[in-house]
This record gives structure tokens, sequence and C-alpha cells, in this order.
């Protein structure tokens, strides 16, 4: 028996919803990952994760989405998350799409709030790992 890997999405303003992934491939993905490891084999002190995924059904809809996740080991400082997104309809095109990026982008980065530069790298990557235009 094969088994179906599902995930949940969490959205901004609306419930979250359950996919299958085999049926929402992601089509784009971004990152502006970061820790504070010294490159000589020990382990990060502070992690952070920040991601934008777009996922297409093969009936048009999409949905963008990210995550925002800082974990950090230092006294004084804490651990912060946060998770936004969207579905769009059937075939709403790129602009709408590349429209969902940024504001999902934005929405993590005032969550965040001192990395704007690495949600805007974020933002770019996946713009630019959106599947290309044929002219």
């Amino acid at each position: 028996m094969t088994s179906t890997k599902s995930r949940t999405i969490t959205l901004t303003d609306r419930p979250p919803v359950r996919i299958n992934e085999g049926e929402w491939p992601a089509i784009s993905i971004g990152d502006g990952n970061e820790d504070d490891a010294d490159g000589r084999g020990n382990p990060a002190n502070r992690t952070t994760t920040r991601e934008i995924r777009v996922r297409l059904h093969a009936d048009g809809r999409a949905i963008v989405y990210g995550i925002y996740d800082h974990s950090t080991d230092i006294q004084g400082e804490r651990d912060e998350a946060a998770r936004r997104g969207v579905l769009l309809e059937p075939s709403v095109g790129w602009e709408k799409i590349i429209n969902a990026i940024r504001v999902i982008g934005r929405q993590l980065a005032e969550a965040e709030d001192e990395a704007e530069a690495e949600w805007h790298k974020a933002m770019q990557a996946c713009i630019a790992d959106l599947p290309s235009e044929d002219l």
C-alpha cells in the first residue's frame, strides 16, 4: 500500500488547508535562511528560517505561503515563529502570484521586524524560481 503525504498549510485570516503533496507540487521556493555556526563543525547558537513556497494544483489553483522560524540558545533571547499564506483561485496568472509572494513576504517581515533585507532576498528567489514563460 502506498501512503500519500499530506501537508497542513497555515493561511492568513482563514483556516488552514490540508493538501496531498502529490496533487499540489511546489513550483517555486525561495529562502533567506541563516545561522551563526562558525563553519568548524560547531552547532549554531541561532538559526533563522525564512521560506516562501508556491504550490500549484492541476485545476489552476495556487497556494502561496511562507514561514519564519527563529531558534536561539542565547540567554535572554527567545524563539519566534510566524506562518502566513493565501489560496488563489484557478488561473489567476503570474502577476497575482507574484503579488501574493510579495504580500506574504511583507507580512512575515513585519512579524520578524528586523530582517527585511533577508525577506526581500527570499521573495526575489521565489519569484525567480517560478516556471519560465514561453514567449
